[in-house]
């Protein structure tokens, strides 16, 4: 059905491309630079069509896609951006029923991501030591309409998380190489690393900690994204980008009796320059 329905979350679009993100209540408004629109002239309408505001601008009614949702969180930390999300999402393989360990959980972007992607039966398990972080990222999942997939902890993983066998693990912290026994105490057999960081220090001594660690397959990249003005006349780059955002890193877990070496191998010189050509060899 695409009848926009109460506790729905609507997008605004005006015709100047400014946006509004809000969850419809009866008997509400909600106030744009274009004046106020009623909820009611909302609720129980199609999504696609427009509605007029009481200064008489009509906006689109649009129902919000996960990308939509993620930018118009409200932030008490950096987030992690869609760029990063939709790589995490594919190189950590998760689905419907994937239970998903993730620290910390900030303001919840990368929480509303997960929990939207293992619907309707998987379960996030989000653990952040600071309340309040929690606390902005329970009402996020709020209006994204997926606190029900999320399980949170507050506390320091130090002490090493409650679950165990699960399908992936993802570390947004400072030092996750700080952690490592205890993520790999969580994974099952296969399952997937993985972590954010922002500095290339980071990296390296993420680098260095996952030796040993039952951690193999191990990448490390940085994703960029150019936009460029929709203009067909003057078509040509915006003039701002989010360029670096973080680099990430994946791994797989392999219990140590399976291999009998370090987890990380050296780049030896021979192999520098091996897909130069787009191919091996």
């Amino acid at each position: 059905m695409n009848l926009a329905q109460e506790n729905d979350s609507v997008l605004l679009v005006g015709k100047d491309g400014k946006r509004s993100l809000f969850v419809l209540k009866s008997g509400w408004r909600h106030n744009t630079h274009h004046g106020f629109v009623e909820h009611d002239d909302i609720i129980g309408q199609s999504f696609g069509r427009s509605v007029t505001t009481h200064l008489g601008h009509k906006v689109l009614v649009l129902r919000p896609s996960l990308d939509d949702l993620l930018m118009n969180l409200k932030r008490g930390s950096q987030i992690i951006y869609p760029k990063d999300i939709g790589l995490i999402l594919l190189k950590m393989d998760l689905g419907a029923g994937s239970r998903v360990i993730e620290a910390g959980t900030g303001s919840g972007a990368l929480t509303t991501a997960f929990a939207h992607r293992v619907a309707p039966t998987g379960t996030i398990y989000s653990y952040d030591n600071r309340e309040d972080m929690i606390n902005i990222a329970r009402k996020n999942l709020e209006l994204a309409g997926y606190n029900d997939r999320v399980e949170f902890y507050q506390r320091d993983i130090i002490e090493g998380f409650d679950q165990t066998d699960v399908d992936a693990v993802f570390l947004d912290v400072r030092e996750p190489w700080e952690y490592l026994t205890q993520v790999t105490a969580a994974l099952q057999p296969s399952g997937f690393f993985g972590a954010l960081v922002p500095t290339t220090n980071q990296v390296t001594d993420l680098l260095f900690g996952i030796r040993g660690t039952g951690l193999w397959d191990v990448e490390v990249l940085e994703i960029l994204v150019r936009h460029y003005k929709p203009v067909p006349a003057r078509l040509r780059p915006v003039d701002l980008m989010p360029a670096h955002t973080g680099y990430l890193v994946f791994a797989r877990y392999v219990p140590s009796d399976a291999m009998d070496s370090e987890g990380v191998e050296e780049l030896d010189s021979s192999e520098e320059g091996v897909y130069e050509n787009g191919s091996q060899g």
